[in-house]
């Protein structure tokens, strides 16, 4: 299944029926008087968050929804009949904005929480509601009014209480895939993550936490440099990072830049972001060329009043101390 994160729709509630201009016409009742009922409500576009669902796919190939419409009053008093809503169910964690002005109108990060996007109209009322004394045959009614219509931007966010931040290739996924079930795809080489990817970290007591993986940033993100800030909002829920870095001789970065270039991508995608605790950890330390530069690295880093762990996700070194230390900024 495609991951699909973001998608455009546009949404409209039913339109309340019509009121009835009718008299009664029965055999035996002699001035029978006004009998139109009134018009049915239209029905509304309502979401619900389906814990079920973990992509938007559904809403990026059909774009347009619309609930039914309400139906016309008839005659004998007979009211008519309401639209059925329009239900539109959305992996928990969607965001909803108001497609043409930005407006965030909902937060949908509660499974089966419901909320009605656009309200349907209102029925008209029939002439049955217009009789008085001086007019005993009215021969007007109501029409129903519109329902409501938007253009709606959606846009999901994982839920998950920790993140992963790195360039590409620093050991993220195998990270994951070391400390959970989730199988994200590996390779040796750059931007092999590419849609985020969830995993449930345990612990021992029955502790448990959600780490979330998303595709490596590079320098000029904000640009769209790389895969561009477009999997950051996947973070922006997280209580702390866990951002990875690797001694990468041969490419030419040096660990404290990496660790500059992502913050400095961070702040300029979201400053409150930027402020979130950090754990800093040094991939591949079973690596000789890594294990022997790290004393150094680790003392460059104190002098910023950084404290940098080390670990390897192949062989389990350092890895359940920096677990350790995720839970307790999870769960103070």
């Amino acid at each position: 299944m495609h991951f699909i994160d973001e998608a455009t729709i546009h949404v409209k509630a039913g339109d309340g029926g019509n009121g009835c201009v009718a008299f009664r016409r029965e055999a035996h009742v002699p001035r029978g008087g006004p009998s139109g009922g009134d018009g049915g409500d239209g029905g509304s576009v309502v979401v619900v968050a389906d814990p079920q669902l973990t992509t938007l796919l559904d809403y990026k190939y059909r774009r347009h929804y619309k609930a039914e419409r309400g139906q016309d009053g008839r005659n004998k008093d007979q009211y008519g009949k309401g639209g059925e809503s329009k239900i539109l169910r959305v992996p928990v964690g969607t965001v909803i904005k108001d497609a043409e002005t930005g407006d965030l109108i909902a937060d949908i990060d509660t499974a089966g929480k419901t909320l009605v996007v656009c309200k349907g109209g209102k029925g008209g009322k029939g002439n049955i509601h217009f009789k008085t004394p001086w007019n005993q045959a009215p021969r007007q009614a109501e029409a129903g009014t519109p329902g409501e219509q938007k253009t709606l931007r959606l846009e999901l966010k994982l839920l998950a209480d920790a993140g992963l931040l790195g360039f590409p290739n620093v050991g993220k996924s195998t990270f994951l895939a070391s400390v959970s079930r989730a199988k994200p795809k590996i390779a040796d080489y750059p931007f092999t993550t590419l849609k985020p990817n969830l995993g449930v970290v345990g612990l021992s007591d029955a502790r448990s936490f959600v780490l979330a993986d998303i595709p490596g940033l590079i320098e000029g993100a904000a640009e769209g440099a790389g895969l561009g800030h477009r999997f950051l909002r996947h973070v922006e829920r997280t209580r702390v990072l866990l951002h990875l870095l690797e001694l990468s001789i041969e490419e030419g970065r040096e660990p404290e830049r990496d660790l500059d270039v992502i913050n400095a991508e961070l702040e300029r995608y979201s400053p409150e972001l930027a402020r979130r605790p950090q754990i800093v950890a040094l991939s591949k330390i079973d690596l000789t060329e890594t294990r022997e530069a790290y004393p150094a690295l680790r003392d460059r880093f104190a002098a910023r009043g950084i404290e940098l762990h080390a670990l390897s996700a192949a062989t389990g070194e350092g890895v359940q101390a920096v677990l350790e230390k995720l839970w307790k900024l999870i769960r103070p």
